[in-house]
């Protein structure tokens, strides 16, 4: 029981295959409490039924994507929870269209859009959460290797996820101050509603399955597990980091 008597939020589920589901299953086993946020009315109605089996909270509408809705969403989770003790970030979009062929021929319109819903919502987020952290906290959220190495059609999100991976680190400078903790964790390839959207995905899982050296996949519970202790005090010393949870696949340096 890591997590007994500790109320986070969770944002980014969008069904039982999610990443995030994953965590939150870790979490409440462990004794977690969570709240959720959807970013539409759509993924509203997926969660709400989940959500209330984590957490029995109502599911908090906020679109990452416009400037207002993610101090809206937190005031009103303030006023239904009171502080929290941690966030999860499982955030990332991109045109399915333009995760195929090559990088160069991305558009500037999904290039920012991209940017602004994979990356630059942790930072608001990371803004906003003092507010909801006076006693210090931990924020996570999700990366990939694509950041560091070339995988096929992998294209706009990996300048995302770099992108992503140096606001870990400012994060953490910045509010080590007021006692909360920034890290993220760099997932294998799973399936999920994001991952479909990726060419080929069923050839990087097949593809990393060999290469790892455990020889399988990361499942949900692996990432899940991982994130409990980054969340939990027992990484209380932990800041600024990318952890990495993919079977080891990360370690084999072979370009694809």
């Amino acid at each position: 029981m890591m997590m007994q008597g500790k109320t986070g939020l969770i944002m980014g589920m969008a069904n039982k295959f999610s990443i995030a589901y994953g965590i939150a299953e870790s979490l409440k086993v462990n004794g977690a409490k969570m709240i959720f946020t959807a970013q539409t009315d759509y993924f509203k109605s997926k969660i709400t039924d989940i959500a209330k089996d984590f957490g029995g909270y109502e599911v908090i509408p906020c679109d990452v994507s416009k400037d207002d809705e993610i101090e809206k969403a937190f005031d009103e989770m303030l006023n239904i929870t009171g502080p929290l003790d941690f966030i999860v970030h499982s955030i990332a979009f991109s045109d399915r269209n333009e995760l195929a062929g090559k990088y160069y021929n991305t558009s500037r319109s999904n290039f920012l859009n991209a940017m602004n819903i994979s990356c630059y919502s942790f930072t608001e987020v990371a803004r906003h959460s003092q507010k909801l952290m006076p006693n210090g906290g931990s924020l996570v959220t999700l990366t990939y290797y694509g950041a560091e190495k070339v995988v096929p059609n992998y294209n706009v999100m990996a300048m995302a996820k770099a992108a992503l991976e140096t606001g870990v680190i400012y994060l953490a400078d910045d509010l080590g101050e007021v006692g909360i903790r920034v890290n993220a964790i760099s997932a294998g390839p799973i399936k999920t509603l994001a991952a479909s959207g990726v060419g080929e995905f069923s050839k990087i899982l097949e593809f990393e399955r060999h290469r790892a050296p455990l020889k399988r996949n990361v499942t949900q519970k692996d990432i899940g597990d991982a994130c409990l202790f980054i969340l939990s005090d027992m990484a209380s010393g932990i800041t600024g980091e990318i952890i990495h949870v993919d079977c080891g696949s990360n370690k084999i340096g072979v370009k694809f």
